[in-house]
């Protein structure tokens, strides 16, 4: 599939299912319809409120401001850097098509391992759950997309998936998704936008799931509100693979640990946004009472050893590791 934007007019507006109504991140304005055509990204659109373009390059559509991406720089750069140190990305097309289920590098195989589970039960367990008789190919919203390997899956798997992160870089970022194109000839919707300031109109996804990525936000109530916003009624919003711990003071060890190892390894303590970096049941709740929602919590079963890793790290005198769950929540008005 490839989209292109098209004037808003009575005719257009919602006739192509798998077509995305767009509004400006500055303003809030309506701008266009991005619809299924050939040659989109010769294609702009300027908002006639406040001016703000929103433009196509090399197939990613740039929807930060200026300003907020004045804000985001230097995490964009540090983060990246760290990423790729880390191996995050590959030359190699195989590596990309084999995601979730194989990190042919070798590099960071386990946290490969956690994400495929996690996929796995999204897809066979709680999506068609979550989803009942919905159309026949649900809109969901990939936020934290990275290289685009989820929104790839969901494609293969029957969903229409649009995939948002701040990264757009061809080893680790959107630019990567060039991968999955040119294997099935398919191209899902990719912008470059930060999850509060989303560039899509209200009630445009059956569901919108935070891949390994809540936990960036730097307003964990601005994240989901932007997220319901853009959620069609009785559609969900899924979190998904972000640090869980059962204490705080727990969760700040973690950032103080990591924040000194980078600072060690990279020159950066890569602490540029104040990002919250985890959830603990306080947080979770306070999002419940806060904005009047009800979170539903589900524990895909990530192995013995991760099982167990609570336990030994208690017996070794060690702060206690990160969990996984999956919190997922109905938007009813």
């Amino acid at each position: 599939m490839a989209y292109a934007i098209s004037e808003v007019t009575t005719e257009t507006m919602r006739t192509d299912e798998d077509g995305i109504q767009l509004r400006c991140t500055r303003c809030g304005a309506d701008l266009g319809y991005l619809s299924r055509e050939e040659n989109p990204y010769t294609l702009n659109y300027d908002c006639s409120n406040c001016g703000f373009t929103l433009r196509n390059e090399n197939g990613i559509w740039q929807a930060l401001a200026p300003e907020r991406f004045a804000h985001f720089s230097r995490f964009i750069e540090e983060y990246q850097n760290i990423r790729a140190a880390e191996g995050r990305g590959s030359l190699q097309s195989d590596f990309y098509l084999n995601l979730p289920y194989n990190d042919v590098t070798g590099k960071n195989v386990w946290q490969w391992k956690i994400r495929a589970r996690t996929y796995d039960f999204l897809v066979s367990k709680l999506l068609p759950r979550l989803l009942p008789g919905e159309s026949k190919s649900p809109k969901v919203l990939d936020l934290g997309a990275g290289n685009g390997w989820m929104s790839y899956r969901l494609a293969l798997a029957g969903y229409s998936p649009v995939a948002v992160d701040l990264l757009t870089n061809d080893q680790d970022g959107l630019g990567a998704a060039v991968h999955f194109v040119k294997h099935l000839g398919l191209s899902f919707p990719r912008f470059r936008a930060e999850m509060s300031h989303l560039p899509f109109a209200d009630g445009e996804f059956d569901a919108v799931i935070f891949n390994a990525s809540f936990h960036y936000a730097e307003d964990y109530q601005a994240a989901i509100r932007e997220a319901v916003r853009c959620t069609k009624e009785q559609g969900v919003v899924i979190i998904a693979d972000s640090p869980w711990y059962s204490a705080n003071k727990s969760g700040e060890r973690m950032v103080a640990e990591r924040q000194s190892i980078f600072a060690q390894k990279y020159g950066t303590a890569s602490n540029s946004i104040s990002s919250l970096e985890y959830l603990t049941d306080e947080r979770l709740q306070q999002l419940e009472t806060t904005l009047g929602i009800r979170w539903e919590r589900n524990s895909p079963y990530y192995g013995l050893q991760w099982t167990l890793r609570p336990l030994i790290a208690k017996l070794r005198g060690k702060r206690e590791p990160s969990r996984f769950r999956i919190y997922s929540m109905r938007k009813t008005a």
